[in-house]
């Protein structure tokens, strides 16, 4: 059983601890998606992004590693009524999906947890439509305040495991890097998010 699978029946509570950056986070990238599109979430967990997306896309395919934290988003999708969301196993690594097959595609907050964020980007952009977007909040890990810092201790002692620390700007040096063409904000809270949105022309 992984760290993921281990913490899907709190991992919603977690969320709370940084609720202003995560509520924020969740309303921009639900008004990022255009009425009717077809979105892939990928690292998509408890579905909270997923379920954003699905109040004005056409369908929505919730993916994570994670069977435990799909059978959470499952659940909840169900509780609200929204019918238009799937949910499957896989790996952002390796989708099986043709090029261009999404018009909006999300990662929220998985980049600084991959050993090889480089792979998972290339297969992101990939599966993205010409004219769609590839959605990437991010925690700023590297611009926590004490309250941030303290968490991710916490995490770190049940098993969460960390690969890079952001800041704002590093993040934007970081997607410019693998020649992604990403407009960056900045979502205030505990844990700060960098709001990465490319455009695919």
């Amino acid at each position: 059983m992984s760290f993921w699978d281990r913490i899907a029946g709190v991992y919603d509570l977690a969320e709370r601890f940084n609720r202003r950056a995560y509520v924020e986070t969740l309303r921009q990238v639900g008004e990022l998606v255009p009425q009717w599109a077809s979105v892939l979430e990928c690292a998509g967990g408890t579905g909270e992004f997923s379920l954003a997306a699905a109040e004005r896309a056409g369908a929505v395919m919730c993916t994570d590693l994670s069977q435990a934290m799909l059978d959470k988003a499952e659940a909840k999708a169900r509780r609200r009524g929204i019918t238009n969301i799937s949910f499957l196993v896989r790996d952002m690594n390796a989708l099986p999906d043709g090029e261009g097959t999404y018009d909006v595609v999300i990662a929220a907050n998985v980049l600084h947890l991959l050993l090889r964020p480089e792979k998972a980007l290339g297969e992101l952009w990939r599966v993205t439509a010409r004219g769609g977007r590839l959605i990437l909040p991010t925690f700023l890990l590297g611009e926590a305040g004490l309250w941030g810092r303290l968490s991710v201790r916490l995490y770190q002692r049940l098993g969460f495991r960390c690969q890079r620390r952001f800041t704002l700007t590093s993040y934007r040096k970081f997607l410019q890097a693998q020649g992604l063409p990403a407009q960056v904000s900045r979502v205030p809270g505990r844990i700060p998010v960098g709001l990465a949105v490319c455009q695919k022309g």
